[in-house]
């Protein structure tokens, strides 16, 4: 069988019916449908719709609505409720469609892998859109809208001289995606210290892959391009140890940081493409025997995997040229433009409110820690000179430019991970973006007293930028300033889902911005906060909990008492801190189960004080009994 006999993409321009009919007739091995909603938490639908009623019913599929399925089954609390369920799905025929193909199950008449057509769809709930694709689509048609009217009213705008803003006939955004992970052997882990030693050193970035883990890599690159997303770079991250070989060649304990790019494209598309990327990965691998982690932070003290989204804008001229509205004419006289500089400016005033949409989960909170090149401070890095780009690797925001090509500027959020919701990412970012948008091109201010306002101190009134805060640093923010001097310039990021969801509370005027126009319903984001503490304080009990008392228990005194004081007394304090985290007694509570008894009582302030007070106890206990291990000799 040639992978060129199967079909893996259906474009726009086909989806009809004489279209579809025809390419379906000439791949019987496609056997099914699957309409493709995602809820607030990111999570796509996938069910399986027999072909043949598909083309039986086609007319109303494509024009009318896609099935019905049950939106309590999906994450949307108080929206679709078990009293009001039903939810109906809406094709999109305004993107790509793929055929998902299952490589251990053959159609018997062609003898080819059965397919799986996935339709990309909206979700209804009585008469209102109420999923991530729609907040994405409506989102970007708002900043579209307001761009132009922007434009139209402000037609000379500084950094843009060049060109007539009243001959704008369109947006352009371009946005796209970077994918790191990790790929292990099943049932085998690495020991935390060898893959703290091996990234310390470097051991692993851009080394050469190997054996299974090269093979899948490869075909992951080349399934990518069948698909038409124009992979463009697979290496080896910075994290992972040196896998060994068996006696019969093959490649045992595999524990690898990899990374797959590939090139930009345009809205929803951009994150229709990251979800389909995902997909592809994964089953290529385990195709290969291996397990992939898209985790943020699957292994503690190591580093997570995050994924670099990049955001540009640019316009559609009247002539059909296309031009990036934020690059100034001369690269090498000016960072940005001032549609450049209000987007950046926009993004780091309101990213308190745009972080519970990009960290929104337990394990994405952990990898965003100091020490790990993940972004804690909301401020970005221009360069020190126009002429020289800025390669700060620090920041939450990077402006990425090409002086050679003004086509290249864009931003580079570093927060993103692998299960952030892109739909819902890429919403808050265009919003926020265009909040300052509008208060730069509205200031009159030319393209120095914009850099200024970025580049402010502390202390300094901005006529847009908080007057207590700096939002730019050339320097190493993990190294140049210490925890309390980062926490005063850039602010004090959320340790817990508690504290990062309270943002929607604490800064009322930065929810505005990212409300305009109707967009974040309040309903959608009460919606989205109730999702993510529900599987906050669920993962919190019911596996957080158990997997650190499993841990714990398993640290188990190995010297007998009395022949090393030295021992006794690190044993003793192990013991002690064993004690209070999980042991009740007439005392009092350990900590574990104050835990469960302030969810239990719906106390979430006392739950994330809780929960990190047991973490830190966690993180000495494991040093403790570490050092206690080392100093045994017998």
């Amino acid at each position: 069988m040639k992978r060129s006999d199967l079909l893996y993409v259906i474009k726009p321009e086909q989806h009809n019916r004489e279209d579809l009919t025809a390419l379906l007739e000439l791949h019987p091995e496609v056997k099914f449908v699957s309409f493709v909603g995602i809820d607030f938490a990111g999570n796509d639908t996938d069910e399986k719709i027999p072909i043949s009623l598909f083309i039986e019913d086609m007319d109303v599929f494509l024009n009318e609505h896609g099935p019905q399925t049950d939106g309590s089954s999906v994450v949307m609390p108080g929206i679709a409720t078990l009293n009001n369920a039903r939810v109906d799905m809406i094709t999109d025929k305004n993107v790509n469609w793929y055929v998902d193909y299952n490589p251990e199950h053959f159609d018997v008449d062609t003898g080819k892998m059965v397919g799986t057509l996935r339709i990309p769809s909206f979700l209804i709930h009585n008469e209102v859109f109420v999923d991530s694709r729609s907040i994405l689509k409506s989102a970007l048609e708002h900043v579209r809208v307001e761009l132009l009217n922007l434009c139209r009213k402000h037609p000379r705008i500084y950094g843009l001289e060049h060109i007539d803003a009243a001959e704008i006939s369109d947006i352009v955004f371009t946005c796209a995606t970077e994918l790191e992970f990790w790929v292990k052997s099943p049932r085998e882990d690495a020991p935390v210290e060898a893959l703290t030693s091996s990234q310390m050193m470097q051991e692993q970035y851009w080394q050469r892959t190997r054996g299974n883990v090269r093979t899948a890599l490869e075909q992951a690159i080349e399934a990518l391009e069948l698909y038409g997303l124009e992979p463009e770079m697979g290496h080896k991250e910075v994290g992972g140890v040196k896998g060994q070989m068996d006696e019969e060649g093959h490649m045992t304990h595999v524990m690898e940081q990899l990374e797959i790019d590939w090139k930009y494209s345009f809205g929803l598309q951009t994150a229709d493409n990251e979800l389909l990327a995902r997909i592809i990965v994964k089953e290529v691998f385990r195709m290969n025997g291996l397990e992939v982690s898209f985790q943020a932070k699957p292994i503690p003290g190591v580093a997570g995997s995050g994924e670099h989204t990049h955001v540009g804008l640019a316009a559609k001229m009247s002539n059909g040229k296309i031009v990036n509205l934020m690059s100034p004419p001369n690269l090498k006289e000016n960072f940005l433009s001032a549609i450049g500089y209000g987007a950046m400016m926009g993004l780091l005033k309101n990213y308190e409110v745009l972080n519970p949409l990009i960290s929104a989960t337990n394990d994405s909170l952990n990898r965003l820690k100091s020490g790990f090149e993940a972004p804690i401070c909301i401020v970005t890095s221009l360069g020190i000179t126009p002429d020289v780009p800025s390669r700060n690797r620090t920041i939450l925001a990077g402006l990425v430019r090409d002086i050679d090509n003004p086509m290249a500027t864009r931003i580079e959020m570093r927060s993103p991970n692998p299960y952030t919701n892109t739909y819902l990412a890429l919403a808050g970012f265009y919003l926020t973006m265009l909040d300052g948008i509008k208060a730069c091109i509205e200031s009159g201010k030319n393209l120095d007293q914009l850099c200024a306002e970025l580049s402010k101190k502390q202390g300094q009134e901005g006529f847009y930028l908080e007057k207590n805060r700096e939002y730019r640093s050339e320097k190493d923010v993990y190294d140049d300033f210490t925890e309390q001097e980062r926490n005063n310039l850039f602010g004090i990021p959320p340790a817990t889902v508690w504290e990062n969801m309270n943002a929607f509370k604490k800064y009322p005027e930065k929810k505005a911005a990212l409300m305009a126009g109707d967009i974040f319903r309040p309903v959608f984001i009460d919606s989205f906060v109730e999702g993510a503490l529900t599987r906050w304080k669920t993962e919190l009990v019911n596996r957080i909990l158990p997997d650190y008392h499993g841990e714990i228990i398993c640290m188990r005194r190995l010297h007998e008492i009395g022949t090393s004081a030295w021992d006794d007394a690190l044993w003793n304090r192990i013991s002690e801190i064993k004690h209070s985290l999980l042991k009740d007694s007439v005392d009092g509570y350990c900590l574990a189960t104050l835990i469960r008894r302030a969810v239990q009582e719906e106390d979430y302030g006392l739950t994330s004080s809780l929960q990190l007070k047991f973490a830190a106890r966690m993180a000495e206990i494991r040093t403790l009994y570490h050092e206690y291990k080392l100093n045994i000799i017998d």
